[in-house]
Formats: C-alpha cells, structure tokens, sequence
C-alpha cells in the first residue's frame, strides 16, 4: 500500500531503490506518528470534517495501535511503503472507510515532519538528563579529588600544577556549554509544522492552534513554505548541538586513554570497562573509553553529512531528505550510549593520589619559585633567567 497509489505497478528494483531504509527507519517514528494522527483528527472533528463517533472509534483504534508501538509489536508489513501507509492501512482494515478520512488536510510531507519533530523533541530531552548524570558524576569526583594534584600540560609537556578537581571540573563546565546549543536546538524543534501540508497549506479550514497546543508545542512554523524548508535544517541544528556535547566526549575519553596508560598512570580505569590480548596477559585496553572517542568523532561529522545531503536544494520537498533520516535517527541512540559509559567509568575510576612523588615533575613548580621571588621584589624576568 502506498499513499500516493495510482493505476500502474511500480518496477520492484525502482521500488526497492526509493524506500531504501524508510520501512526500518520510520519504526523509530511510529509512536510519534500515531500521536500525530490522534491531534489531528481531533482537530478534524472540530472543524466538521469529523463526525463525533467518527473521532471516538479512530481515536479507540489509534490508541490500541500506539500500545502495540510501546509493547514492541508495531511492525510495517511487507509490501508497506512507510509508516504512515501501516497506520492507515490498520485503521481502515479496522473500521473501513472511516480509516480513510485521517488524511484530510495532511501530506506525508508536513505529517513525516512532526513526526521527525516530535521524535527529536524527546530525544532532545534523554539527552539533557543523560548529560545531568554525566554532569553530577563529574561534579562529584571534582569534589572527591579537589585537593589531589596533577601535572597541566602544554606542547604535552609537563608546564605547572594542575588538580583533578580541575580537570574533573573541566569536563563538567564544558557540558553546560554544550546545553547552551541543545537549549536552543530544542527551540528551534519545538514548532509545529502540522498544517503546512506538502508545503503550501490547505483549502481546509484547519486549525493549527489547536493541534500546536494539543501536541504541547511552544509555538507553530507559521510560514508553510517555510515550514517545509525546515526539513533538514531542524536535523543539521541539532545535529550541531549533539555535535558539540560529543566533542567534550571525545576529548575526556582521550585523556582517559592517555591517563590510563602505564607512563603516565593518573588514573585506573575499572577492570569491567577494560579488555585484554590474546598474547600479552598484562594487559588491560581502555577499550570503552576508545570506542567512545571514535563513536564521538563520528558524530561530530553529522553536521556535514546533514549539510551535503541538503545543502544544494531549493525551496520545496525532494527526496534526498529522505536519506537524512539514515544518519540522524540512530545518532541519538549511540550519543546516548556513549554519555551513559562515561558516567558509569567516571563513577567508578580511580585517581593515583601520589603522581608527584616521582621527581620528573618537580619542575612544573618552577613558576612558583618565579613569582616568590617577584614578589620579594625581583623583577619578573630577573626571577625568570634566574
């Protein structure tokens, strides 16, 4: 079944081409599309494109279907193009031609974009309490170990005094910048795009307040057209705001990495987060904290691979976004996974409290001794040479 269905049989290898992974990836919109569904037909009954009992049996159905999305049982059958061809084809399989009437006043186009919002929109949240978890461990251990001192390197060099209070304390800080561009991604996402249709509104008399307030938007796209070019322009918002939180992942799993190893023994990483050779029975990898940095690195590409994809487009829906929907979908899911680890090895790793016992880094208090002696009243580069 096909929405746009006509009176000719697509050939298979065409049809195999241009739903590509759209059956696997709407799975992810399905709880989304069917809340969609519920606002809009409620909206429907409003303005009289619905009878009463109409509403009642649909909303009855789409409820039913929205508990099979939540138990893992909502599956698109073969032969389905996408996820809004299963939900009506269930609906009018259930109550006949009442199934058919859900569409008025909708496309694919501005119903796939609520759907893309409302996704992200709660993906948007998992994220901020994941980065609260990683934030409070971080926050915890910079107290544990505020008094516990550290070489801070430039060049790699060992340069002055550090703490691990600051360095924990680093990571924490940068998070909440990072939250600074996933505040205003989830503005950006919190606008209801219902209504525009396939980009230029509608004859009916629809009533988008009531379907932005029933949705619990902050507000609409208000300009249809530009309703529709916001299709990959929300994704590539975020995706910068995901992109930014994963740097400050990379860049603590790197020094993790590093701390880790026998040279520098800062720290221990807890043995369950570590893997060992087949060869060499001493060893024990960071291999979280390495997948970590590369899943991260990754995600710092997708801003450009949004941007690739779209980039050359002109104003109106084509098809090349559909292929966003492969990079962006899951991104939430390994960003989320990523930050859990880190919170869990961050709890539970273990600082060296005697780095400064070893001599080599007797000298990173050599800017201490400059400034004793410029403030008993040598000059500074008197202090310095000296």
């Amino acid at each position: 079944m096909k929405l746009w269905e006509k009176n000719f049989e697509i050939n298979s290898e065409i049809e195999r081409f241009t739903v590509g992974r759209d059956r696997e990836l709407d799975l992810y919109l399905a709880e989304h599309d069917v809340l969609g569904s519920m606002a809009h037909i409620t909206m429907l009954e409003n303005i009289g494109l619905l009878t009463a009992d109409e509403l009642k049996a649909l909303l009855a159905e789409l409820r039913d279907i929205h508990a099979m999305v939540c138990r893992g049982e909502f599956v698109i059958e073969d032969g389905i193009e996408d996820v809004h061809s299963q939900v009506e084809l269930m609906l009018t399989r259930r109550l006949g031609d009442v199934g058919k009437k859900i569409h008025s006043g909708r496309s694919r186009n501005d119903q796939v974009l609520l759907d893309l919002k409302l996704f992200t929109r709660r993906q948007l949240q998992l994220v901020a309490e994941d980065v609260k978890t990683l934030f409070d461990e971080l926050i915890s251990q910079s107290e544990n170990y505020k008094n516990v001192l550290m070489p801070g390197y430039t060049h790699l060099q060992v340069a002055m005094p550090s703490s691990f209070g600051l360095w924990f304390g680093a990571y924490a800080e940068s998070l909440t910048d990072d939250m600074l561009f996933l505040q205003a991604a989830y503005k950006m996402t919190n606008r209801n795009p219902l209504g525009s249709a396939a980009g230029y509104g509608s004859s009916f008399p629809l009533n988008r307040t009531m379907t932005t307030q029933l949705l619990g938007f902050d507000s609409m796209d208000y300009n249809v057209v530009y309703a529709q070019m916001g299709r990959g322009k929300m994704e590539r918002n975020v995706a910068f705001a995901m992109a930014s939180i994963a740097g400050t992942i990379a860049k603590l799993a790197f020094d993790a990495c590093m701390f880790n190893s026998q040279n520098f023994a800062f720290v221990k990483l807890p043995n369950e987060c570590t893997t060992g050779s087949s060869i060499m029975p001493h060893k024990k990898n960071p291999d979280v904290f390495e997948l970590t940095r590369a899943k991260c690195n990754k995600l710092q590409a997708l801003p450009q691979q949004i941007t690739f994809i779209m980039n050359n487009l002109p104003v109106g829906y084509f098809r090349d976004l559909q292929i966003i929907k492969e990079v962006f979908l899951p991104a939430f899911e390994e960003l989320r996974d990523c930050l859990q680890m880190t919170a869990y090895i961050i709890n539970k790793i273990k600082v060296n409290e005697h780095i400064l016992d070893d001599p080599r880094y007797d000298l990173m208090f050599s800017v201490e001794e400059v400034n004793r002696l410029a403030t008993n009243g040598m000059p500074f580069r008197d202090a310095y040479k000296r």
